[in-house]
C-alpha cells in the first residue's frame, strides 16, 4: 500500500513539472508576437497652396426700380406678377382717371363717356419683385404699384472685419460657395466708406461670375484668399498630429516597409485638406503615414495597407 502512495506521488509531481514546463513554452512563443499597425501611407509633394479667410454673405440686387402711377385714378388692369420677367416698353399696368370711372358708374348718357386709360410701362429690364395694389385700388399720383429688380445688378454683401481690410481688394479674385457645396468665381468689386461702430465690420461687395439667376437673400460663403505660395512642401492635413497645445507637430514617416518613426515639423500655409511643412526639407520618395497614425510611438512597427 505504501509502493503504491509513492508511485502516484511521482504521477503527480510529473504532471506538475510538464504543465510548467508546456506554459513556459507557450509564454515564450507569446513573446516572439510583435503586434504591427496597419497604416495608408502618402509621398511628399510639390505645388501650389492658398491660405482662405471664409466669411458669411448674403445676395442681393443693388438696382430696384420702382414702377409709379402716373395719375391719381384706380387701378383697371395689372399684367404681371410677382417673379415675371419683364421687358423695355411693356404694359404693366392700366389704370382709369378717376373722372372716367366716376363716370362709368353715373349712369350718364354714353355720349359723354370716355375710356380714361392709362397704360403704366417700363423702360427698364428686370424681374417682378413686389406688386404693392390689386385691381380695384385707388391710388395717388406717385403711388408706387411694382418693383422691378435688375438681375445684372446681383452682388452679395459680406461683413468683413476690419483689420481684414488689407486681403480685400477692388479687382481681387474669390470662391462663392453655394448649398450643396456648389462653388462660384467671383470678384471683389467694392466697399463701403463706412464700418459699423459696434461690430467694427466693413460691407463689400462680390459680384458672381455666373449666367445663372441666383435669387436675393441667398446665404453662401465667400473664400478670400489670405496667402498664397506657388512651390510648397505640401503634405495631407490628417498627416499632422500635434500635442494639446497646438505649438508642437509632427509625422510620422516610413524608413523601411514596417517601421515608422516621428518627425517633428514646422508648419506653413494650410488649405481645406493639404498643409505645407516648412522644416525639416522631405524629399518626393519620403513616404508619410496619413491614417492609422494616431497614437504611435515615436518609433513604431506598421503594415502598409495597400486595400483602396
Amino acid at each position: 500500500m505504501e509502493k503504491f502512495r509513492y508511485l502516484f506521488a511521482a504521477f503527480v509531481i510529473a504532471g506538475t513539472i510538464a504543465g510548467c514546463g508546456g506554459a513556459a513554452n507557450e509564454e515564450e512563443g507569446d513573446d516572439n508576437i510583435v503586434a504591427t499597425t496597419p497604416v495608408t501611407v502618402t509621398n511628399v509633394t510639390n505645388g501650389p497652396v492658398s491660405e482662405m479667410i471664409e466669411l458669411n454673405a448674403i445676395s442681393m440686387f443693388q438696382k430696384k426700380i420702382p414702377v409709379k402711377a402716373t395719375i391719381t385714378g384706380y387701378v383697371n388692369d395689372i399684367n404681371v406678377s410677382i417673379g415675371s420677367e419683364v421687358g423695355p416698353n411693356k404694359d404693366l399696368f392700366t389704370l382709369m382717371t378717376k373722372e372716367a370711372f366716376a363716370l362709368q358708374n353715373s349712369g350718364a348718357d354714353t355720349a359723354l363717356r370716355f375710356s380714361g386709360i392709362i397704360p403704366i410701362r417700363t423702360q427698364r429690364s428686370g424681374v417682378i419683385t413686389t406688386v404693392d395694389h390689386q385691381k380695384g385700388d385707388f391710388v395717388q399720383e406717385g403711388d408706387e404699384l411694382a418693383v422691378i429688380s435688375d438681375r445684372s445688378s446681383l452682388v452679395f454683401i459680406l461683413q468683413v472685419p476690419y483689420e481684414m481690410n488689407a486681403y480685400v481688394k477692388n479687382g481681387s479674385a474669390c470662391e462663392i460657395v453655394l448649398d450643396g457645396d456648389s462653388v462660384l468665381k467671383g470678384m471683389i468689386i467694392g466697399a463701403l466708406p463706412t464700418v459699423d461702430q459696434a461690430s467694427q465690420t466693413q460691407q463689400v461687395m462680390v459680384r458672381a461670375n455666373t449666367s445663372k439667376n441666383l435669387p436675393e437673400n441667398l446665404i453662401a460663403k465667400v473664400r478670400i484668399i489670405k496667402s498664397t505660395k506657388q512651390n510648397a512642401t505640401l503634405v495631407p492635413q490628417a498627416s499632422i498630429l500635434s500635442d494639446e497645445t497646438q505649438t508642437m507637430f509632427w509625422v510620422m514617416k516610413l524608413i523601411n516597409d514596417s517601421v515608422a518613426v516621428r518627425v517633428d515639423v514646422k508648419t506653413g500655409i494650410k488649405s481645406d485638406d493639404m498643409c505645407e511643412i516648412t522644416e525639416p526639407v522631405f524629399a518626393p520618395s519620403d513616404r508619410i503615414i496619413v491614417t492609422g497614425n494616431y497614437g504611435l510611438a515615436d518609433t513604431a512597427k506598421v503594415s502598409i495597407n495597400t486595400k483602396k
